[in-house]
């Protein structure tokens, strides 16, 4: 990292934790740029995935099992 860029981080840990995340925020918006071919691949994707559903090749996961699968054990 440039002596700039950790002066900015020094700067920036210093603020409120809602302004940082603003900041956070950002920075990422800055990098999602949009990409059609990407975007063409990810919707022929989604078509594949709906299809093999409906075939019965593939199930459906409530989001409440997703969320319980990656859920970190807080008891710990």
């Amino acid at each position: 990292m440039t002596l700039a860029a950790e002066a900015l981080c020094a700067q920036v840990v210093q603020l409120p934790p809602e302004e940082r995340m603003q900041v956070v925020e950002r920075i990422l918006d800055s990098l999602d740029e949009p990409d059609a071919s990407l975007d063409a691949l990810w919707a022929k994707e989604a078509e594949h995935r709906l299809t093999a559903y409906r075939r019965g090749e593939m199930r459906a996961v409530s989001l409440s099992e997703v969320i319980a699968k990656y859920q970190v054990n807080k008891s710990t």
